[in-house]
C-alpha cells in the first residue's frame, strides 16, 4: 500500500501544479487517470472468476504518440473458488503494478485515438489455500480507445492480456477509465525560411508628352456667311497648327443669333461653316478628309441674345485641334 499512496500524493501534486491555460496534446505530455477494471483469473490459482482492480495511472508521452505509463490498482472482490473452515469464502486481497508502453494512432487533438501496449507487472495477491502472499511477474500486452472529449479531457476502454512468468498461467483484464492530459504540446512545423527577394530596379520615369492646342473663334456679320478679311490670320494660324500635326483633324462648327427663324438661322450656321472650311481646305492647304462641317442655327448661344453685344458674339464659327508636341 506504500507505494499506492506514493503514487496517489504524485498524481496529485501534479494536477495542482499543472495551469490549465497550457494543457495541450503532444510530446512532453503528461496523463493521468482512475480506472476499474474487471479482473479474469486463471482457473489453476484457485481465485472465483470474476473480481474487479481499482487504481489509477500516470503516463509520459516521449512522442506525438509513444507514451511510458506507471499505473498502480488493489484487488477487490476477489475471492477463494472452495469454502474456508467455518464456511464462507476467503477474501482474497491484493495489488498489480504495471509499467507499459503505449503506441498512438492517429492524430494528437479532440476525437478517437486506438493504441496498442505492451509492458511487465508485478502483482502481489493473497493465497486462496494459505497465509502470505504470492508475488509473480507478468508479461502484458493489450488495445484499447481513447476517446478526447478535449484536448485534455478523455475516456477510455482497454483489454489486457497478462502472462504469469513464473507460473506459466494466463490471466485477462478488461476495464474503463477518464483521464487528463496536460503540459505538453504537439512539434512545431518548421517555418520555411522566406526567399531573398531581389529588389527590382527603379523604373525609369518616361517624359510625359506635352499637349499643345489651337482654338478658332471666327465672328460674322449679321445675316452673312462670308469670311471677314480680318479672320483669315486666325484661320492661317490654325491650318498651319494642322499642317505641322499631320496626324490631327477637326470640326468647323457654325452659329448663329436668334433673329430669324430656327430652320433659316440652321441653313444659315451651316453656310458659316462651310465656308470656314473652304478657306482652310483651298486657301491653306489642309486635306479635306481632315476638316468636316457642321452647324447648330442658334442652339447653342454663348452670350445674351438679348442685347446687339450677346448677339455679335453668337454669330461665329468655332474650331479646335490637340496635337502631342514634338
Amino acid at each position: 500500500m506504500k507505494l499506492k499512496n506514493t503514487l496517489g500524493v504524485v498524481i496529485g501534486s501534479l494536477v495542482a501544479a499543472s495551469s490549465f491555460t497550457v494543457l495541450a496534446q503532444g510530446q512532453g505530455a503528461v496523463e493521468v487517470e482512475a480506472f476499474g477494471k474487471h479482473y479474469l483469473s486463471d482457473s489453476q490459482r484457485g481465485f472465483e472468476d470474476e473480481g474487479e482492480l481499482y487504481g489509477a495511472g500516470i503516463g509520459y508521452f516521449l512522442t506525438d504518440d509513444v507514451s511510458l505509463n506507471l499505473s498502480h490498482g488493489v484487488y477487490s472482490d476477489v475471492t477463494s473458488d472452495d469454502p474456508v473452515a467455518g464456511g464462507g469464502k476467503k477474501d482474497i486481497k491484493g495489488s498489480l503494478t504495471s509499467l507499459d508502453a503505449l503506441y498512438h494512432f492517429g492524430t494528437p487533438g479532440v476525437g478517437l485515438r486506438p493504441y496498442v501496449s505492451g509492458g511487465v507487472a508485478h502483482q502481489s495477491i493473497g493465497q486462496p489455500d494459505r497465509g502470505g502472499r504470492n508475488h509473480s511477474t507478468f508479461a502484458n500486452v493489450g488495445t484499447g480507445l481513447k476517446y478526447y472529449f478535449t484536448e485534455n479531457v478523455f475516456a477510455k476502454a482497454s483489454v489486457d492480456g497478462m502472462y504469469n512468468i513464473d507460473q506459466g498461467d494466463s490471466e485477462w483484464m478488461a476495464g474503463v477509465g477518464v483521464g487528463l492530459n496536460f503540459g505538453g504540446g504537439t512539434a512545431p512545423a518548421p517555418v520555411a525560411e522566406p526567399a531573398p527577394v531581389a529588389e527590382a530596379p527603379a523604373p525609369v520615369a518616361e517624359p510625359v508628352p506635352e499637349v499643345v492646342r489651337v482654338e478658332l473663334d471666327v465672328k460674322f456679320d449679321f445675316d452673312k456667311a462670308q469670311v471677314k478679311s480680318e479672320s483669315y490670320a486666325d484661320i492661317q494660324s490654325l491650318a498651319d497648327f494642322m499642317n505641322q500635326y499631320p496626324q490631327t483633324s477637326t470640326t468647323v462648327e457654325g452659329h448663329t443669333d436668334s433673329v430669324g427663324t430656327d430652320a433659316y438661322n440652321q441653313k444659315l450656321s451651316e453656310r458659316r461653316a462651310a465656308a470656314v472650311r473652304n478657306v482652310l481646305v483651298q486657301q491653306y492647304g489642309v486635306g479635306a478628309d481632315r476638316v468636316s462641317s457642321v452647324g447648330y442655327g442658334e442652339s447653342r448661344p454663348v452670350a445674351d441674345n438679348a442685347t446687339e453685344a450677346g448677339r455679335a458674339v453668337n454669330r461665329r464659327v468655332e474650331a479646335e485641334v490637340e496635337a502631342q508636341a514634338k
